[in-house]
Parts: C-alpha cells; sequence; structure tokens
C-alpha cells in the first residue's frame, strides 16, 4: 500500500479525485448473455427494453449531472453494438454533452473501426470497454462473446485515438488469482487504459452470476486498487460511488493507495452493467 500511495503521489495530486455520472441511453433486451447483467435478454430480471433515448433528454440529464459535480458525463446502451443507423443520434449526444463542458464517455459494445473514426470526429474523450475479468475465467462470465473480441474493441478504440476506459467486476465467483490476472492482461497491453474502473458485483436476482457471487473481503479490494495502482502507474484508477453494502471507509482506504476516480449512477442506471 506505501508503494501504490507512493507512486500514486507521483503521477496524481493526491487530494483531488475526479467524479463522473452514468446514465443508460438504451436499456434492457441486449443479446449477449453476460452473466452478471441485468439488461440481457437472456436473464428475467424484471428489466424491461427500452428505445434509445432522444438527444435533448440526455443533455438535460448531462446538465443536471454538471449541476451535482460530475466532470464526466458516459452514456451507456444495452446492444452488442450500435446499428449505424444510430450514429448521426449518438455522435449528437457526443457533441452536445461536451458542449456544457463536461468530458465524454460512452460504452456501446463492440465497434467497428468507422463507427469509432465517427465517434472521434465527434469529439469523444472516452471509451469504455470492460473485460470483466481474467482470460481463464471468462468463459463463466459469457459465452457469446470471448475475451479476444473484448480486447479487440479495446485495440480499436486506441487506435482510433479515442482514450480507453477499461477495467472489471470483482466478487463473481472469481479467484484472487482472476483478480490478479485481469489487472496485468490490462497492464500488458500495448498501452495501459487511460481509466481502469474496479467494480463490485451488486446483487441482481435472475442473473446467473447471483448464485456464486460472494462478497469482496473490504481490505481485498484495497489491494487489488493498489495493485492496478502499481501496475498501470499513470492510469486513473476507479470505483462506483458508496452503498449501504460499501462502507465509506472502503472508498477512502482505497484513496490512500491510487484511487482517484469515482462513478456513481443517475436516475436511468441503477444496477451494474457491461
Amino acid at each position: 500500500m506505501h508503494r501504490a500511495q507512493t507512486l500514486h503521489r507521483a503521477h496524481f495530486d493526491p487530494n483531488a479525485i475526479e467524479t463522473a455520472s452514468l446514465l443508460s441511453i438504451k436499456t434492457g433486451g441486449c443479446p449477449e448473455d453476460c452473466g452478471y447483467c441485468s439488461q440481457s435478454a437472456h436473464h428475467e430480471t424484471g428489466v424491461k427494453a427500452t428505445k434509445l433515448m432522444g438527444t435533448e433528454e440526455v443533455l438535460a440529464a448531462a446538465q443536471r449531472a454538471k449541476a451535482s459535480g460530475a466532470q464526466r458525463f458516459c452514456m451507456g446502451a444495452a446492444w452488442r453494438s450500435p446499428k449505424d443507423r444510430d450514429m448521426d443520434k449518438l455522435c449528437d449526444m457526443v457533441r452536445g454533452v461536451s458542449e456544457l463542458g463536461l468530458e465524454t464517455c460512452m460504452t456501446l459494445g463492440m465497434l467497428s473501426p468507422e463507427q469509432v473514426a465517427r465517434l472521434k470526429a465527434a469529439g469523444l474523450d472516452f471509451y469504455n470497454h470492460n473485460i470483466d475479468t481474467s482470460p481463464a475465467y471468462y468463459a463463466q462470465i459469457a459465452s457469446t462473446r470471448t475475451m479476444d473480441d473484448r480486447l479487440d474493441t479495446v485495440e480499436q478504440v486506441r487506435k482510433g485515438g479515442i482514450r480507453v476506459c477499461c477495467g472489471g467486476i470483482l466478487g463473481m465467483g472469481e479467484a484472487e488469482e482472476d483478480r490478479i490476472a485481469m489487472l496485468v492482461t490490462l497492464a500488458t497491453l500495448p498501452a495501459h487504459p487511460d481509466s481502469v474502473p474496479v467494480n463490485l458485483w451488486n446483487e441482481i436476482e435472475g442473473v446467473p452470476v447471483q448464485a456464486r457471487a460472494q462478497a469482496v473481503d473490504p481490505f481485498a479490494l484495497v489491494r487489488i486498487v493498489a495493485l492496478a495502482r502499481i501496475l498501470m502507474p499513470a492510469s486513473v484508477v476507479r470505483l462506483p460511488s458508496p452503498r449501504p453494502s460499501r462502507p465509506i471507509g472502503q472508498i477512502h482506504r482505497s484513496r490512500r493507495c491510487g484511487l482517484r476516480g469515482r462513478a456513481r449512477p443517475t436516475w436511468r442506471s441503477l444496477r451494474l452493467w457491461r
């Protein structure tokens, strides 16, 4: 932890923390079978599929997020990949949020090089595409796409000049070795992700992971944050906002060993997904 804190102070202001807000702009009906996700059409979770939100509605949510102190606004859609017919609206959202003075982020599933280029031209700052877990454990999490599919998208985004936000989820029944392997996978990419979100599994009835999920020990979380900082010294390590089951003390201990950012959901995004 001391080594992680020393590295953190060498790269960041230790008294500063970045804040981000996440909005689900297209909820439910996803064809992927990710075992942790309430938005998958494969699972009975009570989440109803919606259409892509209108641009003005998204911008109103972004304005509220900014007023609440968010610095970055992330827009997520429950897709395997976006359809080309939706790209004009998605690019309008990026431009509009950027004009509000917020950093922009999207998570839309897999992207083609052409889609990456369009989002880059619209001014997208970050693209989130998590690898979720270790390569060895990934088959226990999803079968409709592979770890290589995940990594290919991350590489497309990086090559397209958009900053990469890529991390995973803890507490899905994985071993400690899987958590370490996940971070090693990220740390050995051609370039470290600009942001590394470390998510904690949120209980969701109706998804396969629920049957084998295990709560993450607070000090195990702190060690993972510390390891992420040591392996990727200049990356922003992010945690979701505290919840009743996630004591604020976890956040404080994590900040001491390398946490830089926090993300919180908005009113349309209350369940862990993607």
